[in-house]
C-alpha cells in the first residue's frame, strides 16, 4: 500500500460518512477557487489542517511534509508571474543584464502568492478527503452523484493497477540495485529506461490476465465491490454547513473588496 492508503485506513475519520466528508471537500474547493483570497485560503488551510491532523489522527510532521510537496512546484510555476524579463524596471526589484531587466513588480508578487496560497489550500481540501475517505467508499459516492459508470470503473481499475505497477517497480528496482545497476548516473539512466520497458510489458500482462479473471467470473460490463455505508449525524452536517456559509460569507466580502 502507498503511504496515503495507510493513513487514509487508520483515520479516525475513516468511518464517517463519505458524502459528507466529499460534500465538505468538494464544496470548499470550489468557493477557495472562486475567492482567490489570502482569508478564505488561509482558512481554509486551518480547518483542513485541523481536521486531518487533530481530528484524523495524521502526525503533522507527515503532513507538513505531504504539503510541502506541491509547495515547492507551485513556487516554481508561479516564479513566471511574480519574475519578468522587461526593458523597463518594476516597482519591486530589477536586476541589470545588459540592455534588460531580471524584474518584478509588487502587484505580481501579491498575485503570485495569492495563486500559491489558494492552490495549497486546495490541495489541503483534497488531501483531507483523500487521507479520510478509502477510494472504494468515493467511488459510491461518485455512483450515488450519477457520474457515469465507465469513469467509476476506469478509476477502479486504473487504482488498482497503481499498486501492481508500483510493485513491479518495487521489485526490478530491488534488483538492479543489488546488481549494482544504479551506481553511477548513467548507468541510472539505463536502468531506469530497462525499467519502464519491462514496467510496460508486464502492465499488459497483467492487464490481459486481470480481464481473464473477471470474464471466469460472469463479468457483465459492472464491477461491484462491498459498499460500507455510515449514515450521516446532523451535528456533523450541521457542522458542514455553518463552515460553508462562513466562507459564503468571506467569498461575498471577497467580491466587494473588503476582504483580502
Amino acid at each position: 500500500m502507498i503511504a496515503i492508503d495507510k493513513f487514509c485506513y487508520a483515520s479516525r475519520l475513516r468511518y464517517v460518512n463519505a458524502s459528507e466528508k466529499f460534500a465538505l471537500a468538494v464544496i470548499t474547493l470550489l468557493i477557495c477557487i472562486a475567492g482567490q483570497s489570502f482569508v478564505i485560503s488561509a482558512a481554509v488551510l486551518a480547518a483542513m489542517g485541523v481536521l486531518t491532523v487533530r481530528k484524523g489522527g495524521l502526525p503533522f510532521s507527515r503532513y507538513g511534509k505531504m504539503l510541502l510537496w506541491p509547495l515547492g512546484f507551485l513556487v516554481l510555476s508561479t516564479l513566471a508571474i511574480a519574475v519578468n524579463l522587461s526593458g523597463t524596471p518594476l516597482d519591486l526589484f530589477a536586476v541589470p543584464v545588459g540592455e534588460w531587466y531580471i524584474t518584478g513588480s509588487a502587484a505580481g508578487a501579491v498575485r503570485a502568492a495569492r495563486l500559491i496560497v489558494t492552490a495549497l489550500a486546495g490541495v489541503s481540501c483534497l488531501y483531507f478527503l483523500s487521507l479520510s475517505t478509502p477510494m472504494t467508499d468515493i467511488l459510491t459516492v461518485l455512483g450515488y452523484c450519477r457520474c457515469p459508470k465507465l469513469i467509476i470503473e476506469l478509476m477502479l481499475l486504473i487504482y488498482r493497477f497503481i499498486f501492481v505497477l508500483l510493485d513491479i517497480a518495487s521489485a526490478i528496482t530491488t534488483a538492479q540495485n543489488a546488481r549494482l545497476g544504479n551506481k553511477d548516473f548513467r548507468t541510472a539512466y539505463h536502468s531506469f529506461g530497462q525499467m519502464a520497458s519491462a514496467l510496460l510489458l508486464r502492465a499488459f500482462k497483467k492487464s490481459n490476465a486481470l480481464y481473464d479473471a473477471m470474464e471466469a467470473r460472469c463479468y457483465d460490463g459492472a464491477i461491484r465491490v462491498l459498499k460500507e455505508d455510515y449514515p450521516p449525524k446532523a451535528r456533523e452536517i450541521a457542522a458542514i454547513a455553518v463552515f460553508e456559509f462562513v466562507l459564503l460569507i468571506l467569498l461575498a466580502g471577497r467580491l466587494t473588496g473588503w476582504v483580502m
